[in-house]
């Protein structure tokens, strides 16, 4: 899917909301209070985050704290600390209280999403990529509350089969940020060829060329001259920084120039 067709992409939103509501409700005690892979946060604050963004959207003040977010070791711009402030707001909740909260908020903006015109859904505003359609925001809900689902999901050792429409939009947003993450944060050579061979879930082959400036591209003109083997699940966490691939050497597989190889998947993580 390209672009942000109103339909589908408020049809897919809801049903994420719908996937975590689901998966929050059967959820118990100490559950809520598992650590993620997001330092400093468990369960329960995932959930206060996502019911964060979702107030900030509605137009809804985060609530005060009784301490200054800036100073926690997690956080290391303002964008955190804003998410830190509804973290810690929400923090004194119950499950119960949060649940019915997080129900209460996506309800409302279902609402709001479901009437919106085709002039609001295209209008600019200010998204994380910068100043873009309200409609290219909505995708972006879609990968970072999908990517939460399995927060929530590897923290509480929940079962999920990562494919379908959901995780497409939501590996779109991993992908496109490929190039970036090659060629500034990995600083492929000019000249090299990547091959990322992803199997498990959401299998395929991603390909990124590297002249003048690293694209990905549909194909390379030549022979790969480093390639990167690993599960879809595992270049899904490291991407969006909830592993190390330092952590799991056995897991990913390197060929041609090694070197090139190991400075990409050591930096590999694109998100804030």
């Amino acid at each position: 899917m390209s672009g942000w067709p109103q339909e589908s992409l408020t049809d897919l939103l809801i049903e994420q909301w719908e996937v975590i509501d689901s998966l929050l409700s059967g959820l118990e005690g100490d559950a809520w209070f598992s650590p993620t892979n997001l330092p400093g946060w468990t369960v329960h604050d995932v959930v206060a985050h996502i019911i964060g963004t979702e107030s900030m959207l509605s137009g809804i003040e985060p609530p005060t704290t009784s301490i200054d977010v800036h100073t926690l070791p997690h956080v290391h711009n303002e964008i955190a600390a804003l998410n830190e402030r509804w973290v810690e707001g929400l923090r004194k909740s119950s499950q119960p209280q949060l649940l019915a909260h997080f129900q209460e908020i996506t309800s409302r903006r279902s609402e709001v999403l479901r009437n919106l015109t085709e002039s609001e859904w295209n209008a600019e505003t200010l998204t994380p990529v910068g100043p873009a359609p309200y409609g290219r925001f909505m995708r972006i809900r879609i990968f970072d509350c999908w990517m939460h689902e399995l927060d929530i999901r590897d923290a509480v050792g929940a079962p999920t089969v990562e494919d379908g429409p959901r995780a497409e939009i939501a590996f779109e947003e991993i992908t496109g940020a490929l190039g970036f993450v090659v060629g500034k944060r990995g600083k492929a050579p000019d000249g090299a060829r990547i091959t990322f061979v992803l199997d498990g879930p959401l299998a395929r082959e991603l390909h990124v060329s590297v002249d003048g400036r690293a694209a990905l591209v549909p194909a390379l003109d030549g022979a790969a001259t480093t390639t990167v083997r690993m599960s879809s699940e595992l270049f899904t966490r490291v991407a969006c920084g909830r592993v190390r691939a330092a952590d799991h050497r056995d897991d990913i597989i390197l060929g041609g120039d090694l070197e090139v190889g190991k400075r990409i998947v050591d930096n590999l993580a694109f998100t804030i």
